[in-house]
């Protein structure tokens, strides 16, 4: 683009504005990564919180004297240094000098400083503050030119580019912050671990991560609390990123009422135990958490931690902690991403990474520390040399400074004489005459001589640089020894399961209810009272206008629930995914739970314990199709589905059983016709395929569903208006796959068509559902048994326009592991 000239005489230059705004983000992003939000290697500090420690040493404000109001000590920092805002400046003092949030607070707080709770931090107005002892070592021989000192922002002072940092304040506290387009989060870790681990870098800086771990061997964090297993904490150590899990620490205490309690006495680090709490009450409000009677948070200075969850009689505890660990913070993922600044440069750094850059930058601080002292006591010496001359020519030196006309000619008339340089003669001019005493001259050679001490001991240091590595490595286990003590948080070698939901979910038997809309619940067996034949049932669902209960299925907590769509898709999920509710509630829509699309229907529920080899899904369709397909060509349908069997148009699928393979199979008819076929005699075949014939239908009539013969069991058949009936199966012949069967029921036309079929033993219990959401729970000894062309009793009353849509029958306890 060519420049324009403007009227005054200037000149515009035009830029893109995808250009202008591309490099101010990128400036931005810069100046954010830099100068906020990601702390230097070196010192471990962001620049804000590097400001706050400088300016409180520049104030005096150490571990010995007063505090100071912290309005005094953030308008220190703001008018000086940090020019972003009071709140940043408070927010970063405050989190300093809180021991549940720095593993080795770096502020002596006075005043209310926050809890652990959320609760915030009295107005600066209140509160006051001095540095620690462990602060002090952070800026420990600034003013013996260690650091790099650069303009401030209005050009009015200077500040440090970083801060000596004796102590390994990034090792040690950690950091986390959030840049643009990057994140840090750093664990803190043991002071002793620390300088043990710098101690191995130092004697071996070929040393690899395993080793170091030997030393340090994992997050400490000021909370305490539990890491458990090592591979997240090796895996962050080696490559700079991992997920560590950190579990709260628990006792169980019992009371006089027998009744037990949970107290927790350390939580994760970073957790607000007030969320945790209310957490906590609202799923046991909801039933989400079965067993807790109460929680209460007990914590005070006086006792320390305590959240108390007060448990039910007879609850199990290990269940309630299993679920308090899954449902809340109790247990947490500390994502491990070790970012920080070296040479300005945002880098990920593995645990070697860490120890050496602080190794290195201590090696620098020492070595400009050393040559800092020597060129001092360099200079001192050479002052001192010259003070002996002169008091030992102390009437030359009177005479020639009394015969000069001013202090510049005094000095001349000294260099000249006694070959003193600038310097030496304008200390011998300076020199007060209490000092000409013989006592003094004394003192100057004994000062001398201690100062050529030091001199050779510095020169030494220089020539050997194996040595400040030792000096590094003594004053690292000094801070250690001083600072340091036990570790809070303890390490379990084991890795943490992956908690098994069946530990968390009591078993039970449940009833899973769908509505023709879709709606899905399941509701505890045991809520629906067993009734006599012939009752009315009870109410089991509140369902909108049109909708009506079209599938009853009965399962325990720990099974796969298997669904079988009109379309013939499979999905499944653990039956309890499923949303509990109550006995007359709607539900979830089904398509919260599953990826059914908007055309399919469930048509078809089959449970089962895992997928096993040798079990089958036998599949009938409603007109007369059957296949058998292995349960393990299932096994990853999960909630997305997949193809179950390849349906003729019109055609719909309207029942799954469980089978060995080798089992006799019962096809029953909706107008009544039955037929006993061995299953063998139909093939194994895939998901995608058809199936083949199973019993040849009559004219308007459909396959109402399959039951596996079992000997121990009759089997139960149920129509549409509420009669049914028990028939044994030796009353029925084998036949041929194809074949139109017999007689089961007589008089369909008047009883209604048959809606419902299992197999069931005397000791079973039935639950009858209608459309309409009324629900019966009956013995099956209460129901008759009757020959083939018997026409049943009634079973359910049931009135027009309501109707039967399914029975299903509850499993016994012994049957729990078939």
């Amino acid at each position: 683009m060519e420049e324009i000239k403007t009227p005054e005489g200037g000149t515009l230059i035009p830029i893109p504005i995808d250009t202008e705004v591309k490099q101010a983000y990128i400036d931005y992003s810069m100046s954010v990564i830099v100068s906020r939000a990601l702390p230097d290697v070196r010192d471990g500090l962001k620049p804000v919180h590097r400001r706050i420690l400088y300016a409180m040493e520049e104030r005096g404000l150490r571990n010995n004297g007063p505090t100071r109001k912290c309005a005094k000590i953030v308008g220190d920092v703001l008018g000086s240094y940090h020019p972003h805002g009071d709140a940043s400046v408070y927010d970063a003092l405050v989190r300093l000098g809180q021991d549940f949030s720095l593993r080795y607070p770096v502020i002596t707080p006075q005043g209310n400083f926050g809890t652990i709770a959320g609760d915030p931090a009295a107005a600066y107005r209140y509160t006051e503050a001095k540095m620690a002892k462990l602060a002090e070592e952070m800026t420990v021989d600034i003013g013996k030119d260690t650091v790099n000192f650069i303009p401030n922002f209005d050009e009015t002072t200077q500040e440090p580019t970083v801060l000596p940092a004796k102590f390994p304040f990034l090792l040690a506290n950690g950091s986390s912050g959030i840049a643009v387009g990057m994140a840090t989060n750093m664990p803190p870790h043991n002071l002793k671990e620390i300088a043990a681990a710098v101690t191995a870098y130092i004697d071996n800086p070929e040393i690899e991560v395993d080793e170091l771990c030997r030393y340090i061997k994992g997050p400490d964090f000021p909370t305490g609390g539990i890491i458990f297993g090592k591979a997240g904490i090796k895996k962050a150590y080696k490559t700079g990123r991992g997920k560590i899990i950190v579990r709260g620490k628990f006792t169980i205490e019992t009371l006089k009422n027998g009744k037990e309690s949970i107290v927790f006495t350390e939580v994760p680090y970073g957790i607000n135990t007030k969320v945790l709490c209310e957490r906590i009450a609202e799923l046991a409000r909801n039933k989400a958490i079965d067993g807790i009677a109460g929680i209460n948070d007990e914590s005070s200075d006086r006792v320390g931690m305590r959240i108390v969850v007060d448990l039910k009689r007879g609850a199990i505890t290990k269940i309630v902690l299993n679920q308090l660990f899954t449902k809340t913070a109790l247990q947490s993922n500390f994502g491990v991403i070790n970012l920080a600044l070296v040479k300005g440069r945002p880098q990920i750094l593995n645990l070697k990474d860490l120890v050496k850059y602080f190794v290195e930058h201590r090696d620098e601080v020492v070595t400009r520390r050393t040559k800092y002292d020597l060129a001092k006591a360099l200079a001192r010496a050479h002052i001192l040399e010259a003070l002996i001359i002169a008091i030992n020519n102390i009437d030359e030196v009177i005479k020639l400074i009394r015969s000069s006309r001013d202090t510049e000619d005094a000095k001349n008339a000294l260099m000249q004489r006694f070959s003193f340089d600038d310097v030496q003669a304008q200390a011998i001019v300076d020199m007060q005459l209490k000092r000409l005493t013989h006592l003094q001259i004394d003192e100057l050679k004994k000062e001398i001589a201690e100062l050529e001490a030091l001199i050779a001991h510095l020169r030494d240091l220089l020539e050997h640089h194996e040595k400040i590595l030792e000096l590094i490595k003594t004053e690292t286990n000094e801070i250690a020894e001083k600072y340091g003590d036990d570790r809070k948080t303890d390490i379990v070698a084991d890795e943490v399961e992956d908690i098994n939901v069946e530990d968390m979910i009591k078993e039970e038997d449940v009833v899973i209810l769908i509505s023709k809309l879709g709606y899905i619940k399941r509701v505890p067996a045991v809520l629906y009272k067993q009734q006599g034949r012939g009752g009315k049932g009870s109410a089991s669902a509140n369902l909108v206008e049109n909708d009506y209960i079209n599938q009853l299925f009965i399962a325990s907590t720990h099974d796969y629930l298997m669904f079988i769509t009109n379309e013939g898709r499979a999905y499944w999920i653990k039956v309890h995914e499923i949303p509990e509710a109550a006995r007359t509630s709607r539900g979830s829509h089904i398509k919260s739970l599953l990826a059914v699309s908007a055309n399919e229907e469930i048509t078809t529920i089959v449970a089962l314990k895992d997928f096993e080899e040798n079990t089958y899904l036998f599949m009938t369709t409603a007109n007369g199709i059957v296949k058998k397909t292995p349960v393990t060509d299932f096994s990853n349908a999960k909630t997305r589905g997949i193809i179950s069997i390849k349906l003729d148009d019109g055609d719909k699928l309207v029942s799954s059983i469980l089978t060995t393979g080798s089992d006799e199979i019962m096809f029953v008819t909706r107008r009544g016709q039955a037929l006993r076929v061995s299953e063998t005699d139909i093939r194994q075949m895939g998901r995608a395929s058809r199936g083949v014939r199973g019993i040849r239908l009559r004219d308007g009539d459909e396959l109402t569903g399959a039951v596996r013969i079992e000997n121990d069991k009759s089997i139960l058949v149920m129509t549409e208006k509420g009669y049914g009936k028990r028939i044994d199966f030796d009353q029925f012949l084998s036949h041929g796959r194809g074949t139109g069967g017999q007689r089961i029921f007589g008089n369909t036309e008047a009883r209604g068509e048959i809606i419902g079929t299992l197999a069931a033993a005397e000791t079973d219990e039935i639950v009858c559902m209608t459309s309409q959401g009324k629900t019966l729970r009956v013995l099956a000894s209460a129901i008759n048994k009757q020959g083939t062309n018997a026409s049943g009793v009634s079973i359910l009353k049931i009135e027009d326009p309501d109707y039967l849509i399914g029975i299903d029958r509850v499993a016994q306890n012994n049957e729990k592991d078939k």
